[in-house]
């Protein structure tokens, strides 16, 4: 109603939908636990689990639910194509008053917790010593970051618990959408018309798109729905700029502000950056919007079946994931890319600690999947090639306040952008303060010094060998920040692409 006392048509449509879809899922829940489900057998097929369109019209009048057989008739077609609940056992009839047999449509969802007795979350997995609380002042955050108890973490889950760190309530909001722990499986019956292997945006847009038009569609997802973009790409990066622009305006545009009345008491030095509150605010900023990408909404909202797990072809028409094979008509390879780590002694080995859950202080030595992990602001950052990546993230950290050296072997920056384009770009980086190295002839090495600097980072000593004025120059950088952006790799090997027939490159 509205304040005079007249109806709000708009907002009581809402309600009557709303209070109609609530009716219909009570209906949905006795009439799934009331009707006879088992296997059935006609002519010489059986089909599993399924029960009779006439017996559950039956069911429904004789149970109050509907006061007719023509009523329990809507209302079951109602349950099949406004909820989803069930579909024909070879999809050709609608729900009818007949001897057809329909099956239930499981989707998956996430098991119970036997000892909370409600659905698993990431935060079960809590040590409940570990702190969630964060503030920017004294010594590093890092000792102090919850973490999960990696004894009690599913093997399916354990590589998403050493990707995504601090485990607050951001980030457990996030997994709990993107890759929720415990997920149960839905049980494949029969033949998809769509088999997407990637929940990344090309992998999630194919299925919903599918789903909405009537197709049957399973999705096959090893890591996090929403891939790159969401998780350590586009949402995270763009917000890290959007307060390294915001820091560049105040403090480095004194001029232009104060010539348009707007003045800094104390001028750019009086400026402060709260590292810790931009990191929180990326995450809290991704969690916020992570449902669009949720398994929930997958399957509740959009209709489609969620696999949490890596998926490999068995045959042209057919693909395994977690001991399930999967029969599909067509299938749609949408899984992405991975960073590449440099050839240089020690990195990998430091790369691996990075990303070890535990309280010791982590080597940043990063790629792009674990740089938005980070909770305290490096001294000097490192950044191994000058591509879009690279130089986006080295702007933004240099003018957050990190020193920020660029390194590179073509003697360029952005080398796949036209030269007047990357030289104007190279030339505002260096107004900013980056420091590019760019005729790099090999990464010779990087180890720690054993040293811990104030912000709690470990310490590492970054060797190169440059070309200078036609000589080989060694040099060492010390750094607490390292973060390898030297390209990219199809994310295709160990899928058993050869057994559907399809031709790449490894």
């Amino acid at each position: 109603m509205t304040q005079n006392g007249q109806r709000n048509t708009k907002d009581d449509t809402l309600d009557d939908d709303n209070n109609n879809k609530d009716l219909l899922q009570q209906i949905a829940s006795s009439f799934r636990s009331g009707v006879e489900v088992k296997d059935r057998k006609y002519r010489l097929m059986t089909f599993k689990q399924c029960f009779i369109g006439s017996d559950a019209v039956d069911f429904m009048v004789s149970n109050g639910i509907a006061s007719n057989r023509e009523e329990a008739i809507k209302l079951g077609q109602s349950l099949m194509t406004e909820l989803s609940l069930f579909e024909h056992v070879t999809r050709d009839h609608p729900f009818a008053d007949d001897h057809l047999f329909y099956h239930f449509i499981d989707r998956g969802d996430v098991s119970i917790n036997p000892v909370t007795k409600e659905k698993f979350q990431w935060s079960d997995y809590l040590d409940p010593s570990s702190s969630t609380s964060y503030s920017s002042g004294g010594m590093s955050l890092q000792p102090t970051l919850p973490v999960p108890n990696m004894e009690y973490v599913s093997p399916n889950d354990v590589h998403v618990a050493s990707h995504i760190w601090p485990l607050d309530d951001h980030n457990l909001q996030l997994l709990d959408h993107v890759h929720p722990t415990g997920w149960k499986d839905p049980t494949s019956q029969n033949k998809y018309d769509l088999v997407v292997i990637g929940g990344g945006p090309a992998g999630l847009v194919t299925a919903a798109g599918a789903a909405g038009v009537g197709a049957r569609v399973a999705l096959i997802e090893a890591n996090f729905l929403g891939g790159d973009c969401l998780n350590m790409g586009c949402v995270p990066s763009k917000s890290l700029i959007h307060a390294a622009k915001l820091a560049h305006t105040v403090k480095g545009n004194q001029a232009a502000l104060a010539d348009a009345g707007i003045t800094i008491q104390g001028g750019a030095d009086s400026v402060s950056i709260d590292f810790a509150k931009i990191m929180e605010r990326i995450r809290r900023i991704r969690a916020g919007i992570s449902h669009h990408d949720s398994a929930e909404r997958f399957t509740k909202e959009l209709g489609v079946e969620v696999f949490m797990g890596r998926g490999t072809f068995v045959g042209n028409s057919s693909v395994m994931v977690n001991g399930q094979t999967l029969k599909f008509n067509k299938a749609v390879i949408a899984t992405g890319g991975y960073p590449s780590l440099l050839p240089m002694p020690g990195l990998k080995e430091l790369h691996q600690m990075n990303t070890n859950p535990g309280n010791k202080p982590r080597p940043y030595v990063m790629t792009n999947e674990t740089f938005f992990n980070m909770t305290e602001q490096p001294q000097h950052l490192v950044v191994c090639g000058p591509g879009v990546i690279g130089v986006e993230m080295a702007q933004s950290m240099q003018r957050l306040g990190t020193k920020v050296t660029v390194l590179g072997r073509s003697g360029r920056i952005l080398p796949k952008e036209d030269d007047d384009h990357a030289k104007t770009i190279q030339d505002q980086l260096e107004q900013d303060g980056v420091e590019f190295r760019l005729s790099v002839t090999e990464y010779v090495g990087v180890v720690l010094t054993g040293n811990i600097l104030d912000n709690g980072h470990p310490e590492m000593s970054f060797k190169i060998q440059e070309q200078t004025d036609g000589k080989k120059v060694y040099t060492e950088l010390l750094v607490d920040a390292v973060l390898v952006a030297t390209g990219r790799r199809p994310n295709v090997n160990g899928m058993e692409l050869e057994k559907a027939g399809v031709e790449y490159d490894g």
